[in-house]
């Protein structure tokens, strides 16, 4: 900021009686052409001008190229203003701000230095699980248990919300991040007083859930990173990244009677899925958005890391400032944001058409009700071609779209056929049913895509009251929840007299957390459980939320359905996927006569009249005391320290092994010798596949480390509450039960083949052998490794495991930065080459030379020696992207370099 040039280009704002000052972008070299920049591309410009260092006038420059071409190879730094955290991501990042704190002390520096540098929220919302439902004690008691499985985990996060500056958390029972962000905490313009008086900017930030995106409804630019890329960003170091690629989707027309923003977002999906956005911005813009709510466009953007996108940004607008009126922003803060967003060229205005890479459009006219699944949220189904799709889900593979699947079927029915009509026989209340494949076992309106909107709870608030009126009940065997995004729904939901129906229907609150959209979708009822595995049954989910991905929801449950949240409440009176929606009867009313979806499907009017029930008091009314908590909350009683008081015997909360070999100066990058293959993976591997998440197996090996701990089954807990355990974490590293490591035949779960001697391990194992004899190891994957949420452990638990690099056709953004960011060397498959053409078989042992002389993007030669002792070379490219990712990997990763900076 010290430069002459930032200095010029500094302008002022009179605003009711305040004073304001910012960087005008008009006033900058190129302002003219610089106008015609996507909106989000303006943004990451201020970014620049804001903190302008030397190359500040390039960067400026490569702004206004990019306009002739549509992208740049230029590297430039984001700095965001804030940081988000949820508990599963957030817990790991605070214990390793404690490790970091213990290297820095054993190495002579300054304990204190070790402090967040921008704003950090972190907000509990992923720990509470669905144990009970279906009854009125159910919020209460998924709560109690909540508190007592991870009282030790909230000790240590009120430790740092004492101990460490800048940061504030979200006590749990509030709602979930991307909500309490969207609704609270997101400014839009943010303040910062300086010396000079106060500073107006974008509001920007990093997120460690992927879903951070869905603040870009309200013109914020942020987007999910890994918890070690958003620890540096927190202690100052900024987010390296090339200037991207932007797609435009225009938006025209609106949604027809019956289509809602759940349709939307899953067409939305599709077209850019199949259009390609990885590592790219999507910016939505076009006349369509005058008519599109916030909540909607909230929806949307949620979605960003389901389409691929870094993110899905809107343009503040007329809607924009609505929503920050209802949602009780101060009228100050309202005014701010116009003026700003205008002056700065931010505002949205009709017939707005910046440059973009490239665009796509999409007349809402068209949209037609719709879901997605088995096993990824870009699988659209129409949803007269469910029962199809269904059908052809059970035991087919999802290389190709649900849709595209479908076509050439003939309208064929799977209705009726005879594994259809096959029941297992179980218990459940003093009746007995029977389970037949394509039982809905789980109904869930939960996760942050869907609970921000109150147009799709109204409407399935409305019609669980149709459903009711007309003496529907939900099938016996599903298991229904309600989990909102925030205190303020279930206000609504009351003040608009809708939860006594949802509940009439099993829709009883069950908590305030992602539950089942992140695996914590609770046990089936037993009988229910042991009536799958008896005959294997191929059952389902249907859910709210924006992940669906095989083993995700729960371990029995092999086809998972994205659904609006009236759709939802309609599986659940249905109880079978089998059931076409658009014409068969959702069961029978008082007198018999069978009722179908259209005769309880609200009007877009009635759910208009609901929606107007939500009122800004409630915003205000929930967000008072936001920081304060319950008594339990605040009955937690722990001892202030600037470092942490680690517990050997904990099984939560563990000393990291990051940094106790670490020196004040690293060490030279050499080449990696002989490296064995872990794992051989396919196309499309997920973190959910990699990272440990969900339950945990009694026999796995995280859950004999668990028993040989003393802890019993019933207390283990999720592996997402003990993310501050590394000794769990790492042993659940690549052991989804989906996992399908290629060194095996017909294996799923997280085992492996062992070299030289052959044994089958599970990969835990092998790593820990593999790590006594020596050897460093490798992970050769497919397309698209490491899709999914940004979790930081499917990168930590792979370092830990011994992986020194992995070599893919393809990465996930977030992956890949996560894995230099934990000092793994991403390699990349040049031209045809993958393990397929290559013929490999796990066998084989890899050589990666000129390491020595590395440099982003460049080519580095891997020899491949076969079991025979015959060797061939390839080269690789070398995903390193920038000199700042160079720079962390020589470091060991991003986190040493930070500490080695502090000292």
């Amino acid at each position: 900021m010290s430069s002459e040039l930032t200095r010029t280009v500094q302008a002022r704002l009179g605003l009711n009686g305040r004073d304001y000052h910012y960087y005008a972008l008009d006033q900058a070299p190129g302002g003219t052409q610089l106008a015609r920049l996507p909106k989000s591309l303006k943004v990451l410009t201020e970014n620049l001008l804001r903190h302008g260092d030397h190359g500040l006038k390039e960067e400026l420059q490569a702004m206004v190229d990019w306009l002739k071409h549509g992208h740049s190879e230029r590297e430039i730094a984001f700095r965001p203003v804030r940081v988000l955290m949820q508990d599963f991501t957030g817990v790991p990042a605070v214990v390793d701000l404690a490790a970091m704190r213990e290297a820095v002390k054993r190495l002579g520096g300054e304990v204190e230095k070790v402090n967040p540098q921008s704003a950090v929220d972190l907000v509990i919302d992923h720990s509470v699980m669905v144990d009970e439902f279906a009854n009125e004690q159910a919020f209460a008691t998924n709560v109690d248990l909540e508190m007592a499985r991870n009282g030790e985990r909230y000790a240590f996060l009120r430790w740092g919300q004492q101990t460490f500056d800048n940061f504030r958390v979200v006590p749990p029972g509030t709602g979930i991040c991307h909500q309490v962000n969207l609704e609270y905490l997101g400014q839009t313009v943010w303040q910062q007083d300086t010396g000079d008086g106060t500073l107006i900017c974008p509001d920007t930030l990093v997120g460690t859930d992927s879903h951070t995106t869905m603040i870009n409804a309200l013109g914020i630019l942020g987007w999910g990173v890994g918890g070690i890329e958003a620890e540096a960003a927190m202690l100052g170091q900024p987010v390296s990244m090339r200037i991207p690629e932007v797609v435009g989707f225009k938006l025209t027309g609106s949604l027809r009677e019956g289509m809602t923003a759940t349709d939307l977002v899953l067409t939305v999906t599709e077209m850019l899925r199949n259009h390609g956005v990885v590592g790219k911005f999507v910016e939505f813009y076009g006349d369509g958005l005058a008519s599109l709510p916030l909540a909607d466009r909230a929806t949307i953007a949620n979605m960003a890391p389901e389409y691929g996108a870094t993110c899905g940004f809107f343009p503040v607008d007329e809607e924009t400032l609505r929503y920050l009126r209802l949602t009780g922003r101060a009228e100050q803060q309202l005014a701010l944001v116009e003026a700003y967003s205008k002056a700065q060229g931010l505002w949205r205005n009709p017939g707005d058409e910046p440059v973009f890479t490239d665009t796509l459009a999409l007349d809402m006219g068209e949209v037609e009700a719709c879901l997605a699944g088995p096993k990824r949220p870009q699988d659209r189904v129409v949803l007269s071609r469910v029962p199809q799709a269904f059908e052809l889900a059970r035991g087919q593979s999802v290389s190709d779209s649900a849709e595209s699947r479908l076509e050439g079927e003939g309208g064929q029915t799977a209705v009726g056929c005879e594994q259809a009509q096959k029941g297992t026989p179980f218990h459940l209340d003093g009746a007995t049913h029977h389970l037949r494949d394509g039982a809905v076992v789980i109904a869930a309106i939960t996760s942050c895509t869907n609970t921000s909107n109150p147009s799709v709870l109204m409407a399935a608030g409305l019609m669980a009251r149709a459903a009711v009126e007309k003496g529907l009940t939900r099938a016996p065997w599903v298991k229904s929840s309600l989990a909102p995004g925030s205190r303020v729904v279930t206000r609504y939901l009351e003040a608009a007299g809708m939860m006594p129906a949802l509940e009439a229907l099993g829709f009883h609150l069950v908590g305030y957390g992602c539950t089942t959209c992140i695996g914590n979708s609770g046990p089936l009822p037993e009988s229910i459980e042991a009536a799958i595995r008896k005959d294997d049954l191929t059952v389902a989910s249907v859910l709210s939320g924006n992940r669906n991905f095989e083993g995700r929801i729960h371990p029995l449950v092999k086809t998972n359905w994205l659904a609006s949240p009236p759709l939802v409440v309609a599986y659940a009176l249905a109880g079978n996927m089998h059931v076409d929606l658009t014409k068969d009867a959702l069961g029978t009313d008082k007198n018999g006569k069978p009722v179908y979806l259209k005769d309880i499907w609200p009007s877009q009017k009635a759910v208009a009249e609901a929606v107007a029930k939500v009122k800004t008091d409630m915003f205000s009314k929930e967000y008072g005391e936001v920081f304060d908590g319950d008594e339990r909350w605040r009955a937690i009683d722990v001892t202030g320290s600037a470092t942490f008081d680690w517990q050997d015997d904990s099984t939560y909360i563990r000393h990291p092994p990051f940094f106790s070999d670490m020196a004040a100066k690293p060490a030279p990058v050499t080449d990696i010798e002989s490296a064995r293959v872990l794992a051989l993976l396919g196309d499309s591997v997920t973190t959910d596949h990699i990272s440990p998440a969900g339950s945990i197996k009694a026999d796995s090996p995280a859950g004999k480390y668990l028993q040989e701990c003393g802890i019993k089954r019933k207390d283990f807990n999720s592996y997402g509450s003990r993310r501050g355990n590394h000794e769990v974490m790492m042993r659940g590293t690549f052991a989804n039960i989906r996992i399908r490591n290629l060194m095996l035949d017909d294996v799923e779960g997280g085992e492996t083949r062992h070299y030289p001697s052959g044994e089958q391990l599970s990969i835990y194992d092998a790593a820990m052998r593999y790590q006594d004899e020596g050897v460093p190891l490798v992970v050769v994957a497919g397309k698209e490794y490491g899709t999914g949420s940004s979790r930081d452990w499917a990168a930590k638990g792979t370092r830990l495991l011994g992986v020194r690099a992995v070599l893919a056709r393809s990465y996930e953004r977030i992956h890949r930065s996560n894995l230099i960011g934990m000092g793994v060397l991403p390699l990349e498959f040049s031209g045809d080459d993958s393990m397929e053409s290559l013929g490999l078989s796990g066998e084989e042992q890899l050589s990666i030379r000129g390491l020595d002389g590395l440099n982003p993007g460049c080519r580095l030669t891997v020899a491949i020696t076969d079991g025979d002792g015959k060797t061939r070379e390839i080269e690789a490219l070398c995903r390193i992207d920038t000199q700042d990712e160079l720079t962390y990997y020589r470091h060991g990763g991003i986190l040493h370099y930070v500490i080695r900076n502090m000292l």
